[in-house]
């Protein structure tokens, strides 16, 4: 049976802590995944256990569907990787520190096998099963990106720059920001520190971007190179451009980009995926993931570089995303020494206070982590919800937690003295939660992770863990497979259609002298799909070659393949091989017939696909793909469950407050009773209440005290006699309430059972529909003999 805590969308991070007698209660700890859009920050020493609640929150929101990426900065976080449901020891043993087995005088087949029961009793202690981790490992996509790197995944950030998307790049204020943010972090490379106002290295490449993404252009690193010494304008403000900034000089600047590339190890800077977010929070088949970019191995400066133009990323990315009040994604940084200080201004710290800002409308939970307060802008954490407070190590960081607290709760009110003494008294894994959206902070010791923590991972072990895994940026399709043998006989001239066919020359990427070229038909059309009750009405472009064949059957258009048309050209290019035409190329009838049959090809096999999710009256844009539509789909799932979840907080709050009143005032008759009743059941029954339906509805709900009140009736109640005909009657009246708390419980556990049925992303099927053109409405725009380069090997 699934556990109570599985089914609330929350988060399970331990339980309730009782400072005075040093141990947990029986509350389960659950945090509203929701309340995270108004972001966190988790502060403690080292050792305070902060690393393991940020893990488990990591955890928690993978098993609910939703999508993390984190920046980890010294090389904890890959531990997500070590998840071993069978927990045996043979899993365990690569990951264990041999130094730790050493200093206990164990083998460490032994020791493997001691951390192996270790984390299974840990589990079992707070009422996780080893089938949970087997649910995170189903749940989500984990991958370890090791920028600059090839430990792990690798990430291309220097292959090319390219423009904020459409919706974020017209507000000019953030176009300036991210200009500025990305040219102070690639200049911090070539170790300049450029102020954007004197700095003329900073200036100029300020304006060649701003030049470049006007246009909707991106710039490599190649191309960027070559714009500084010959950029595309001639003034910078009112001064000549050679004035304000020589050719010389601008060679110069040139000649250091240019040795980055010659740098040893550089290349790892231009291989794999660009920062393409969606990439990193969801995998090809739309399941969400867990994208980990470790930069431990990193200088100071190549860190800001990529945080910088990450977290500008991220910035661009939610600026085209609709607006949602539940939690879309998290943005997880361990560590945030250097990239957010209460003076300085370093290339991150304005996108982090910009993500702080303005994050929460599109439902982007960051999520900050440090050991030292004063590392800290409280400006910007003043819009932190949530606060996650460990051991700290002096006054003064206390002091300074307590400042940023007062300042983030000048709303709700916030008593600063017993702030202090509770701060004063955390042990190992108890933190202190602040959260705006509850009516009281209350004290909690962290859940056991279901990630093996073996500590920071060094890049051998992240690549012993991985493994290379290589991925390469797409590149437009220009052939199928590979290609047909070319034919036979090959001449220096084009050979000839029949008249009135028109000739087309379309030259593969990379194409030089001595290509060959290989003939076929090409068409181009204009597809207008409608359809009126799924409100289609989309015109599509599409550009179709197909190879002539050898054979009985010369042309054959289920072969074909997309081609881009842009490049296309009426014109024999020069020094090129040509094919012979089959025979029946030669005939003007025969194209007739390929146009026909193109048409109907096209009315047959290249519908518009389109999804419907009928639960939810969701049907896919027109080109939007199925992990695209999945993913949205996802979200409305999620937006509905949260608002089905806050209909039954406020339902059940006011009638379980009524019982607990209702209770209280039955205990407080047995008091005046005098009478011994057994006070352990009565406290049973205060507990089942606050385990189960408090867990439920969390602190947000002002019964809460009442239920502290009815603990203290409760203690008295063994004290207190009276006459025996009495005493019967106000245990009568208390166990009638408690029958009504149960009954209460069994109805709530049916409605979230109801809830987690009707809103379960991992179950919604999506139907297909297809929407074939007719054929009044294909438009043959483009329609000949096309000739396309080949750059397979030759046999002389």
């Amino acid at each position: 049976m699934k556990k109570i805590y599985e089914k609330l969308g929350a988060f399970y991070l331990g339980r309730i802590y009782d400072p005075k007698d040093q141990c947990c209660r029986q509350d389960l700890m659950l945090y509203d995944a929701k309340d995270l859009t108004t972001h966190a920050v988790i502060i403690g020493m080292t050792g305070s256990g902060k690393t393991g609640l940020g893990i488990g929150l990591i955890e928690e929101a993978l098993i609910d569907g939703i999508p993390v990426i984190a920046i980890d900065p010294k090389g904890d976080l890959p531990n997500l990787l070590l998840r071993f449901p069978d927990l045996n020891a043979e899993a365990f043993q690569p990951w264990i520190s041999l130094e730790d087995a050493a200093r206990q005088g164990i083998a460490p087949e032994a020791y493997a096998a001691q951390q192996a029961e270790t984390w299974r009793a840990g589990l079992a202690e707070w009422d996780q099963e080893p089938e949970r981790i087997a649910r995170l490992r189903a749940a989500a996509d984990i991958a370890v990106y090791t920028p600059g790197s090839t430990a792990g995944r690798p990430v291309s950030l220097l292959h090319e720059f390219a423009p904020p998307p459409a919706g974020a790049a017209a507000d000019s204020d953030f176009l300036q920001e991210v200009i500025a943010s990305t040219v102070t972090g690639l200049l911090a490379l070539l170790g300049i520190d450029a102020n954007p106002i004197s700095s003329r290295e900073h200036i100029l490449l300020a304006n060649i971007f701003e030049n470049a993404w006007a246009e909707d252009r991106t710039l490599d690193l190649a191309g960027l190179i070559q714009t500084v010494q010959f950029p595309p304008f001639n003034r910078i403000g009112v001064m000549a451009l050679e004035a304000f900034f020589p050719e010389k000089d601008r060679f110069a600047l040139a000649m250091r980009l240019n040795n980055l590339l010659a740098v040893s190890g550089f290349a790892a800077w231009m291989e794999g995926p660009p920062l393409d977010i969606p990439r990193f929070l969801y995998t090809d088949q739309g399941t969400p993931r867990a994208s980990i970019f470790t930069i431990s191995h990193l200088t100071e400066s190549r860190r800001m570089f990529f945080v910088t133009l990450l977290l500008n990323r991220i910035i661009g990315w939610i600026r085209s995303q609709p607006g949602t009040t539940s939690l879309r994604a998290i943005l997880y940084m361990d560590e945030i020494f250097g990239y957010f200080p209460p003076v300085s201004n370093p290339p991150s710290k304005k996108p982090l206070l910009n993500l702080l800002k303005q994050a929460r409308a599109f439902g982007l939970g960051v999520v900050l982590s440090t050991q030292n307060p004063v590392d800290l802008d409280y400006k910007g954490l003043a819009n932190m919800g949530t606060w996650f407070i460990g051991r700290l190590q002096t006054e003064q960081d206390r002091a300074r937690v307590l400042a940023g607290l007062d300042s983030a709760a000048a709303v709700t009110g916030f008593d600063r003295d017993r702030m202090d003494g509770i701060l004063s008294r955390l042990g190992k894994r108890v933190f202190l939660l602040h959260n705006v959206h509850e009516t009281r902070p209350v004290i909690f010791q962290t859940r056991w992770t279901l990630s093996y923590l073996s500590g920071p991972m060094t890049r051998d072990q992240i690549r012993r863990l991985t493994g290379p895994v290589p991925e390469t940026i797409p590149e437009p399709i220009s052939t199928t497979g590979s290609p047909p043998p070319a034919l036979p006989s090959r001449t220096a001239i084009p050979p000839l259609p029949p008249p009135g066919i028109d000739t087309y020359y379309l030259p593969a990427s990379g194409a030089g002298a001595g290509d060959q070229y290989l003939p076929g038909l090409i068409g181009r059309m204009s597809i207008h799909y409608r359809h009126l009750r799924y409100g289609v009405d989309l015109i599509q472009s599409v550009t179709l070659f197909a190879q002539f064949q050898n054979g009985p059957v010369p042309l054959d258009w289920g072969s074909a393949v997309p081609v881009a048309s842009a490049a296309l050209g009426t014109v024999p290019p020069d020094h090129a091989e040509y094919a012979e035409l089959p025979p029946a190329a030669h005939k003007t009838a025969a194209y007739d017939k390929w146009r026909k049959d193109l048409l109907r090809w096209v009315r047959l096999n290249r519908p518009l696909t389109i999804y419907q999710a009928t639960a939810l009256k969701l049907t896919s844009r027109p080109g939007e793909s199925e992990s695209a539509f999945r993913i949205r789909v996802s979200l409305a799932e999620r937006e509905a469950r949260d608002t089905a979840i806050e209909k039954l907080r406020r339902k059940y709050a006011d009638r379980f407050a009524r019982l607990q009143d209702r209770l209280m005032l039955a205990e407080q008759a047995v008091e005046r009773e005098r009478d011994q009743v057994r006070s352990q059941g009565l406290q049973s029954a205060v507990s089942f209440g606050g385990a189960i339906l408090g867990a439920f509805l969390g602190r947000k709900v002002a019964s809460a005290a009442s239920a502290s009140r009815m603990g203290t009736a409760v203690k008295s109640a063994g004290r207190i006699h009276k006459e025996k005909k009495d005493v019967d009657r106000a245990v009568e009246r208390a166990n009638a309430v408690r029958d009504k708390i149960a009954a209460l419980d069994l109805q709530f556990r049916d409605d979230i059972d109801a809830v987690e049925k009707r809103f379960s992303p991992r179950t919604t099927l999506l139907e297909t529909v297809a929407i074939a053109p007719k054929r009044n409405d294909i438009t043959l725009d483009i329609f000949g003999l096309a000739w396309l380069a080949c750059r397979q090997p030759r046999n002389r």
